[in-house]
């Protein structure tokens, strides 16, 4: 997980990883959308490599580049525990709650109405 988070924690690396989400790219084609050097992106690219983060398949002459989001699994599970449920998990929760105490008011209160009519 260490390695996967230094990997992530370099902006240009970051911008790297949206770009392979959509496909694959060949390494120069990744160093064409960056202002800087392509020994530079080539380093990045590396670095996402050795982390696990991307894949790499060489064809004749040419690099490419594939991202691999296996790798990002045990840091999402982690990163989960700072993270609040969305607005839809409280919905569904309170629906829950709403459920259960509709059953439990019919359970009672059949039992009351089922009281009331054996004495009346």
């Amino acid at each position: 997980m260490d390695e996967v988070a230094g990997a992530i924690a370099d902006p240009v690396r970051r911008q790297i990883l949206v770009l392979l989400r959509e496909g694959r790219l060949a390494a120069g084609e990744v160093a064409d959308r960056f202002p800087i050097s392509r020994p530079a992106v080539s380093r990045h690219l590396r670095v996402l490599r050795e982390s696990g983060l991307v894949r790499a398949e060489l064809v004749g002459r040419q690099r490419f580049y594939t991202l691999d989001p296996d790798r990002f699994t045990e840091l999402i599970a982690w990163l989960a525990q700072f993270v609040r449920p969305s607005g839809w998990e409280h919905h569904f929760d309170a629906l829950e709650t709403e459920v259960y105490r509709t059953r439990r008011e019919r359970r009672t209160g059949g039992a009351a109405d089922s009281r009331k009519a054996g004495t009346a």
